[in-house]
C-alpha cells in the first residue's frame, strides 16, 4: 500500500501588501509572560528583495530577499551590530511571521513570531 501526500499551497499573497509595515517580534515565544520584543520594519517590497531596518532602530536589513515559488512567502536577510552579524529567515502565515535568526559571533539561534503593529 503505497503512502499519498497532498501538498497543500496557501493562496499566495502579494508581497507588498504581505510585508510592508512594522512588525513587534516575540524573541521568547514560548513564554507568555516575558516582554522579549524586537521589532522589524519593512519599508519596500520590490523585484524579489526587501528593505528596512531588524531588530532594533539603526540596524539596516542587508541582502533582503523573498521567495514564493511553493505558494508560500518566505524572507531572508542578513544584519549586524556592534555584537557581530545574524542571519535570519521566516516566513508568512495567517497574517504573522514566523522566524528564526542565528546570532553567529554569539552562537545561538532564536525562534521569533511576528505581529503586524496596527497604527
Amino acid at each position: 500500500m503505497a503512502c499519498q501526500t497532498q501538498a497543500v499551497a496557501q493562496e499566495a499573497v502579494p508581497a507588498e501588501i504581505a510585508l510592508v509595515g512594522e512588525w513587534q517580534l516575540d524573541m521568547t515565544p514560548e513564554n507568555p509572560d516575558d516582554e522579549a520584543f524586537a521589532k522589524m520594519i519593512i519599508r519596500e517590497v520590490s523585484d524579489g528583495s526587501f528593505t528596512g531596518i531588524f531588530y532594533r532602530d539603526g540596524v539596516r536589513i542587508r541582502e533582503g530577499r523573498i521567495n514564493q515559488q511553493t505558494g508560500r512567502l518566505y524572507g531572508a536577510l542578513v544584519s549586524g551590530d556592534n555584537s557581530g552579524r545574524y542571519a535570519t529567515s521566516f516566513y508568512f502565515e495567517d497574517g504573522k511571521l514566523y522566524g528564526t535568526t542565528h546570532a553567529i559571533e554569539r552562537q545561538f539561534l532564536s525562534v521569533w513570531v511576528g505581529v503586524r503593529v496596527e497604527r
